[in-house]
């Protein structure tokens, strides 16, 4: 049963894209449009190179900001106003996977690679405002993105988190092994398994697979 493996977790970390929604809503694909169009505007770029350059810093870096703030110096407090600053409209909200967080005993926190302000807007739009005891963006990792450890250490002693007793949630792969690492249970949220070591537990339903950590 699955809730024999979470009966030590007293807190609750999630990733908040396509981690508390489901992929098919594509909020990211908009977000992605904006990064493409802040590159072209900030590094002068044809809309072709700078659509290469989001890709490849997320590859290299975790994140398109880290890799412009690495390789040019960006402020990133404009960039992340102006890629946020989309349609939330297109999130439905889920009262069963509200219901099943509000069940799980413990703390229960979000951390994203986005910053607060944006993680707020989505969490309105889902339905889950006021179910979590702490919500943390990449500022309050120093802007370093998951998946280097340096940003989870940072967070996790902000929080002041036991990683041993806790379980994240996460649909992309890489910033699944440092918590494993760390001695966390991880669950891959995505629609496809993955194979790897790192990763504990995979369902393509966030709230489906709550209910049964809950026995419900």
């Amino acid at each position: 049963m699955v809730t024999q493996h979470f009966h030590h977790v007293s807190t609750w970390v999630f990733d908040l894209d396509n981690t508390l929604y489901p992929p098919r809503y594509r909020l990211f694909a908009q977000i992605e449009v904006r990064m493409t169009d802040w590159v072209m505007k900030a590094l002068n770029a044809s809309r072709q190179e700078a659509n290469h350059l989001r890709q490849h810093y997320w590859d290299s870096y975790g994140t398109t900001l880290a890799g412009l703030m690495r390789e040019h110096n960006i402020d990133p407090g404009p960039y992340l106003t102006d890629v946020h600053d989309i349609d939330f409209s297109v999130l439905p909200p889920d009262p069963e996977l509200a219901a099943r967080i509000k069940a799980l005993p413990g703390r229960r926190i979000v951390y994203t690679n986005a910053c607060e302000p944006y993680a707020q807007k989505v969490l309105e739009a889902r339905g889950l405002t006021g179910l979590f005891d702490a919500i943390y963006g990449v500022e309050h990792a120093g802007f370093h993105p998951k998946p280097d450890r340096a940003a989870f250490e940072t967070v996790f002693a902000a929080d002041g988190l036991d990683p041993a007793r806790a379980a994240m949630f996460e649909d992309d792969p890489r910033n699944l092994r440092v918590p494993h690492e760390m001695g966390m249970r991880t669950v891959y949220v995505a629609p496809e398994p993955l194979g790897a070591d790192h990763i504990h537990h995979h369902t393509d339903d966030l709230a489906e697979f709550l209910g049964r950590v809950i026995g419900r």
